[in-house]
């Protein structure tokens, strides 16, 4: 009888990584995999300096602050916009109500803000 399919062809049963340096491979790869995944056993440098005005600064501007304030809630309220359009009706329902208190958290900054007087 003949098969409709071939037999799979043999593979060798020797692993390819079975050579006299596969002590330095395997050390090398450990080496490479804690350098990338326990970011804990490096000193962790920054050379970038965090925004000021996300520092815990009492000094800071109230006027800057409200208007951080206000791009950032606006920012938020269209991307809850966006991803309510990607939503099925049920849940897009809840990421619209969501987007609404925050935009009338965002008119409530812009209103704090046109108040602030500027020294």
């Amino acid at each position: 009888m003949i098969k409709p399919t071939p037999n799979p062809p043999e593979t060798d049963p020797t692993s390819p990584y079975e050579f006299p340096d596969s002590k330095k491979f395997h050390d090398a790869a450990e080496r490479a995999l804690d350098h990338y995944l326990s970011p804990s056993s490096r000193v962790m440098s920054c050379c970038i300096d965090p925004e000021p005005m996300f520092r815990a600064n009492p000094k800071y501007n109230t006027e800057s602050l409200l208007a951080n304030a206000s791009e950032s809630l606006g920012s938020a309220t269209e991307m809850l916009n966006n991803f309510a359009s990607t939503l099925e009706p049920s849940h897009r329902k809840t990421a619209l109500g969501i987007a609404q208190v925050v935009m009338v958290a965002g008119l409530a900054v812009n209103q704090a803000l046109d108040h602030v007087e500027v020294a």
